[in-house]
């Protein structure tokens, strides 16, 4: 069984985005292609990587294991990754783990026997400050507990898909694995999803103490440099109203003469001046 015309005429438009002679850099995107059809990167599929690419298959096959969002077996509709370093591992990122684990009957990189599912530990989802953090096909849900990562395994096992904590509605990892090879989301609920936290959003930090922020425009930062782009957002502290560069314009400039060498001979300090 051969991979899908479809499959085919994908990776075609792939490669076309990249310019003539360095068509080895699509493989990245390939891979997830190929994951997207088969539900994990296939013997079959590193070799049509490394045929239509001009590649061995040993250089497939060190990039397909290097890389974790890659996987060498079977994976469920949905995986679950819950992170358990270091942030998620104090607020009791471990203890949700288990209860998962126990739940679905399965341990890491295992997949239950219904394909629903398959687990595994995260090393770092770079969600700190929602800790503990679980992703579904690598959509977010925050500040999870025991009790709450396993109602979400139970709705999802029902037929639900709850609504991630923030980014688009949860879809089937193959169609996830399809959107990392750079082809969009036909949904229309996911183009609608909206911008992560609208509003202002409240989580404990690691003293168990509430931290407040809120997501506005971000506004230029002169004294770096270089600004940023229009429409990119950042997470600041809503008390810091103040403008920086109404900041930057409030200081007085530097004195030269403050950071003067003082224990230079005469003629240094008269070459210097």
């Amino acid at each position: 069984m051969s991979l899908t015309e479809e499959t085919r005429a994908a990776a075609a438009e792939i490669i076309a985005r990249y310019p003539e002679g360095r068509s080895r850099s699509a493989l990245l995107p390939m891979l997830h292609l190929v994951q997207a059809e088969e539900g994990y990167v296939t013997p079959r599929g590193i070799a049509f990587c490394a045929e239509t690419l001009g590649l061995t298959k040993a250089e497939v096959g060190a990039v397909a294991t290097f890389y974790t969002m890659y996987k060498r077996r079977p994976v469920g509709e949905y995986l679950v990754s819950v992170c358990t370093n270091l942030s998620c591992q104090i607020l009791g990122g471990e203890d949700v783990f288990t209860r998962v684990a126990n739940r679905l009957g399965v341990h890491h990189n295992e997949t239950t026997e219904d394909g629903t599912f398959t687990l595994e530990h995260a090393e770092c989802l770079a969600a700190c400050d929602f800790a503990p953090v679980v992703t579904v096909n690598y959509e977010f849900f925050d500040n999870v507990t025991p009790d709450s990562a396993e109602a979400l395994v139970d709705s999802l096992a029902s037929g639900e898909r709850p609504l991630p904590t923030r980014g688009a509605p949860l879809c089937s990892f193959k169609e996830i694995s399809r959107q990392l090879a750079g082809f969009r989301d036909p949904r229309p609920e996911a183009v609608g999803a909206g911008v992560a936290h609208p509003e202002p959003v409240t989580s404990p930090d690691s003293r168990g103490t509430e931290t407040k922020r809120a997501i506005k425009k971000a506004k230029p930062t002169p004294e770096a440099g270089v600004p940023r782009s229009e429409g990119e957002y950042a997470v600041v502290d809503p008390e810091a109203t103040a403008d920086p560069g109404e900041l930057a314009a409030s200081e007085p400039p530097a004195d030269p003469e403050a950071f003067a060498p003082t224990n230079l001979p005469q003629d240094r300090k008269s070459a210097n001046s």
